[in-house]
């Protein structure tokens, strides 16, 4: 049961924190709500109510709709590639070798650098006329002629997925790295025993025991992934054509190129939707998981 005597002072001492909280992101979410719902001009100012005219123009939009596949396809194939990636290096990492220190060093040194930063270099490599990259390819041989790699979505996304998953490889091993140090030698000294091969101890025993770690990576590279604007932006800034565009930088277009204020602050609001019943689906999971496991 619980005591009053305690309980309403502790309430009392929260509720200055819950209150900021609710105003930090409750308030933007209903002038973003409130915005979609109403035509705005150029200069920012709030018109006429609109209703769901706003949504109703966005899914007639064929840019949005290709944006939004783009997006799933973007975040699947990044934080996919970066799961399978980060497992082997979180592996190699946690084992007991001369130098490990200094591989540990290398892999998250990436992750002290801009993503701002990082597309730059590589925009500048991949130019078609001076670029680092043709410039290899010609001297083995390879290429003929300048290849502009950021002209036509062919070569310009799987570019972009590549980098993105490169990027993303310093945190995800970090995160799985921690995990990995979690699991006591004793669990994988009995199953050397019990004459388990490295790939059944690895099976059996790594993955998982690093389920709750692997989650927790799944859920906050889709969240970043998602919402990754600088790596697109720098390197293509969604052209030729809005053909690498995704959601979060065609938003950008609608707002600050575009001036149609309403229509971004509707599709900010889907957004929103999609990574709410993403991580509700996630919550929903994990608990019948544990249920299971219980």
């Amino acid at each position: 049961m619980l005591d009053k005597t305690r309980t309403l002072p502790a309430l009392l001492m929260i509720l200055p924190s819950v209150a900021l909280a609710f105003w930090i992101i409750g308030y933007p979410i209903y002038d973003v709500a409130h915005t979609s719902l109403h035509a705005v001009n150029r200069f920012g100012k709030v018109q006429d109510f609109a209703g769901l005219a706003n949504f109703a123009r966005l899914f007639e939009d064929p840019i949005f709709i290709g944006s939004l596949w783009r997006t799933i396809l973007w975040t699947v194939t990044v934080v996919g590639g970066t799961i399978l990636l980060s497992i082997p290096i979180a592996v190699m990492l946690n084992e007991d070798f001369h130098g490990r220190g200094v591989a540990r060093v290398i892999v998250m040194l990436p992750w002290a650098i801009s993503l701002a930063m990082t597309a730059i270099v590589w925009r500048w490599s991949l130019n078609g006329q001076y670029g680092m990259i043709n410039a290899t390819l010609f001297q083995l041989g390879i290429l003929e002629r300048p290849t502009e790699w950021l002209a036509n979505f062919d070569t310009a996304f799987p570019i972009e997925i590549g980098i993105g998953i490169l990027v993303s490889i310093p945190f995800t091993s970090t995160v799985l790295l921690g995990g990995l140090s979690s699991i006591p030698n004793d669990v994988y000294e009995a199953a050397t025993i019990d004459g388990a091969t490295g790939w059944q101890r690895f099976r059996f025993i790594t993955l998982p025991l690093m389920k709750p770690f692997l989650q927790i990576a799944i859920v906050l590279n889709v969240i970043n992934v998602f919402n990754s604007f600088p790596i697109i932006w720098v390197l293509t800034q969604g052209e030729p054509a809005n053909s690498t565009d995704i959601l979060v930088t065609y938003l950008y277009k609608l707002a600050f190129r575009y001036g149609k204020l309403d229509v971004a602050a509707a599709m900010s609001l889907i957004m929103f939707a999609i990574l709410l019943v993403f991580t509700a689906a996630y919550i929903i999971l994990a608990a019948r998981s544990e249920e299971k496991g219980a």
